[in-house]
């Protein structure tokens, strides 16, 4: 474990603080910041709607996606995004048009695109090179027009959410009364497995797709330990969302880490942390 005296070492080292003038660490931490917004907003939901094996099943089909691009020569943004919209969408028909059970066809179709997307890396000359970022992450490459994106797909969900909030908490906690109540519960359904789709598509830059199931994740359950409230719950996400991703950057440019595991590191150990304190506080109310 990396000491305080080694952190205090590196942080007023006067490298550390050029690093943060440099443009490239700057749109990083942008990307952090709003990466984390949005993966704190969406996770709350996916974590009481039990959607994580959505989130995982997306993010590993999304290198078909990523390899479609490099075949193509075009930025792997462009065809990244319409592949992971496209699949998301199609797993939840065939939810809905099969007696399978939804983890079933998460199953199945997360196989089928991840084998697809391994024999496809196989026509990259040096694929293992070129894919290592989106494996892992490579947020110090993000573009301004990744940073456009996430902005527009958080303000888009954000309004989204928030608008229908009333609703949206009646279909997490009892789908049959929203139902009954006249809600359209499909198409809110639809509507947020597709920002969800993007949401992991986006994320994939940041945290690279083998951790992005974490990244939505991780913040969510944290919140979870300090209120069962469910405004508290979705404003502690998104806070702890935020600040474990610019917590995650800042340890990726002191210490050269990867920025994805550097990220979810961070999550980690703020659940540790509040899992911790609230154990303790509890200790002490006995």
């Amino acid at each position: 474990m990396i000491s305080l005296n080694y952190w205090l070492a590196v942080t007023d080292n006067p490298d550390f603080f050029n690093l943060l003038q440099f443009p490239f660490m700057q749109r990083a931490l942008a990307g952090s910041l709003l990466m984390g917004l949005l993966g704190g907003l969406l996770g709350s939901f996916v974590t009481l709607r039990q959607l994580s094996f959505f989130s995982h099943a997306v993010s590993h089909a999304a290198l078909v996606g990523v390899v479609i691009g490099v075949l193509l020569n075009i930025n792997p943004t462009w065809t990244l995004l319409p592949f992971t919209l496209a699949f998301g969408i199609l797993v939840l028909y065939l939810i809905d048009k099969t007696d399978l059970a939804s983890d079933s066809v998460f199953s199945i179709a997360l196989s089928a695109a991840l084998a697809i997307g391994i024999i496809l890396t196989r026509f990259i000359p040096n694929y293992r090179g070129n894919l290592m970022g989106v494996l892992f992450g490579d947020i110090l490459a993000i573009s301004q027009t990744d940073i456009i994106l996430i902005l527009l797909l958080l303000v888009v969900s954000t309004i989204f959410l928030l608008s229908t909030l009333r609703q949206q908490i009646l279909l997490t906690l009892n789908p049959s009364v929203a139902q009954a109540q006249g809600i359209p519960v499909q198409l809110h359904r639809y509507i947020f497995l597709i920002l969800l789709s993007l949401a992991v598509a986006v994320a994939i830059k940041a945290v690279g797709l083998l951790l992005v199931n974490a990244f939505l994740v991780i913040p969510a359950s944290t919140a979870k330990l300090l209120s069962h409230r469910f405004d508290y719950f979705l404003t502690f996400s998104v806070i702890l969302g935020a600040v474990s991703s610019i917590i995650g950057i800042l340890l990726s440019g002191a210490f050269n880490f990867a920025s994805g595991p550097s990220i979810v590191l961070a999550q980690f150990l703020l659940f540790l942390a509040i899992l911790s304190w609230t154990h303790f506080r509890l200790e002490v109310k006995k």
